[in-house]
Parts: structure tokens; sequence; C-alpha cells
């Protein structure tokens, strides 16, 4: 028996657009990295994020944004930014009710893409 992928597990499209809805809505609420939200379009965030997400946990769409050393390079983000972008991420799925198994594996995730993201 095969185990579901982190995709279906999440709610599959459906679930982790709301899921990058919230992270969203949590940046732009958090002190340290909110500034850098405040010019973006909320839609073509949550799209993007959701794409990459989807992609990566496992759905068949495709994501259509930059890689992440592309779409970082430039932007200086600090240790303390990255951490915070984390702390959404996580409350996020907290509000989301996701299971512990499945935060950890996101956690890896995102831990993992750390170097392509923090330059400072």
């Amino acid at each position: 028996m095969s185990e579901e992928s982190l995709y279906q597990r999440l709610g599959g499209h459906d679930g982790i657009t709301a899921l990058a809805r919230t992270v969203f809505n949590n940046h732009c609420k958090n002190e340290v990295i909110k500034n850098r939200y405040a010019k973006s379009d909320p839609e073509n965030v949550v799209q993007k994020v959701g794409e990459f997400m989807c992609a990566g946990f496992g759905g068949s769409e495709k994501y259509t944004g930059e890689d992440m050393l592309t779409a970082h390079t430039g932007m200086n983000i600090s240790d303390e930014e990255f951490n915070a972008v984390v702390n959404d991420v996580m409350s996020a799925l907290d509000t989301h009710n996701v299971a512990q198994k499945e935060k950890d594996e996101i956690l890896v995730a995102l831990w993992s893409m750390r170097p392509e993201i923090v330059h400072v």
C-alpha cells in the first residue's frame, strides 16, 4: 500500500491554495517582513506560492514563477527575515490543523531552500 503524497494529505489544490493565502496574510501582519509585501499583488503571490507548493508536494500543477535563487537574488534577505517566513508558514499550518508529520516535511523543505534565499 502506498502512502498519499504530501499534496494529497494537505487537501490537494484547494487545501494548498487556502494554506498559501493564510501564509500570505501572516506575512502581511508580521512586523519583520510585512514591508516586503506592501506593494505586492496578493492574488499573484498566493497563486505563485500555491503553484510552488502544489508542484513541490506532489501535485500535477506547474510552477510558473522563477527558481528560488533567481527570485531572491538582490533582495538581501536576512536570517531574521527567513526565520519570520518559516514561523509564518508554521503558524499557517497550525491554523489549518496540519498534522505534525506534514509540518516536519514542510519544515525540512523550507530549510533545504535557505541557501537559495538568504543573501546578506
